[in-house]
């Protein structure tokens, strides 16, 4: 695949060959995969009743210090298959019946998974696809993806690019992330929910980070003016502090009850109407998969 030969699927544009080595994401010419199975913990109209189709793809382009997923978004914890075996798992999941195949991290597979899909998509593959991603990518690797993805699933998150330099190491993701958004929107267009099932469409997730739910409003505002009610926000407050960190110490703990609603009242008076909150106790450990790769 020519785009591994040269790799710059993502703003990093680290031009490695990643038949020979790997760039700052660490993934090499392979699909590696830590997890799949039913996920129940993502938007409800993502999982439905009995579970959206995850796939866990090893390794990251972001490498945000408080990852809840570390093991495998810089640990490298995964297995490496042939897209043959990314398509039987596809298919796989699909038969245990879940709602879609939610792609995770997926960024830096995206030539392989192109590939693979083509052959079964719509043919004996015939549930939605979902793209769940940092959004940290350029516009053409998102342009792949087009006949291919229908849900993309964005984080969004940041607006101060000193804060995606301080938690993300990365510039200008602000810039990246909302071109990227963009395109999503371009190819996929309003959202289509049927039966309690979101079957095409956006959803741009923005994690509250403590002390920084200012940043949130940012990117709120600019989603409902470019995009009003095209797209769907979820608004998440389960950040949770896995470690301890000396130079930002407001990353030690959980987002506080009012900042949270600080947020959430804002959205309203800007007059979002389609947004996902979350209620209860959703800042918890028991929200992060067991990540065992060995059925895979």
């Amino acid at each position: 695949m020519k785009e591994l030969e040269s790799c710059h699927l993502c703003p990093r544009n680290c031009n490695v060959n990643r038949y020979q080595t790997v760039g700052v994401c660490g993934a090499g010419r392979k699909i590696k995969v830590a997890h799949y199975g039913l996920h129940l913990w993502e938007e409800p109209i993502i999982s439905g009743d009995t579970g959206s189709g995850t796939i866990f793809f090893s390794y990251c382009n972001l490498k945000c210090i408080f990852c809840q997923n570390y093991k495998i978004s810089s640990g490298g914890y995964g297995k490496e298959i042939t897209n043959e075996r990314f398509c039987e798992l596809c298919l796989d999941l699909q038969k245990k019946g879940a709602n879609n195949i939610n792609l995770v991290t997926p960024t830096h597979y995206v030539p392989q998974i192109v590939e693979s899909i083509h052959k079964i998509k719509d043919k004996s593959l015939t549930i939605p696809i979902v793209y769940n991603t940092s959004s940290y990518e350029n516009v053409s690797t998102i342009q792949m993806l087009e006949g291919i993805v229908d849900i993309y699933l964005a984080d969004l998150k940041y607006c101060d690019d000193g804060l995606a330099c301080q938690y993300s190491h990365v510039n200008n993701y602000f810039h990246y992330a909302s071109l990227a958004i963009e395109e999503m929107v371009k190819q996929v267009g309003q959202f289509v929910i049927q039966d309690n099932l979101i079957k095409r469409g956006v959803i741009v997730r923005i994690l509250i980070l403590p002390e920084h739910a200012d940043d949130a409003k940012k990117l709120i505002k600019y989603l409902y003016d470019t995009y009003h009610d095209t797209i769907i926000l979820s608004i998440m407050n389960q950040y949770t502090p896995l470690q301890t960190f000396e130079n930002f110490p407001n990353l030690n703990r959980k987002v506080s009850d009012e900042e949270y609603q600080t947020v959430i009242d804002y959205a309203l008076d800007l007059g979002v109407k389609y947004a996902f909150i979350q209620e209860g106790e959703t800042q918890s450990e028991s929200f992060i998969p067991n990540f065992d790769c060995s059925a895979i």
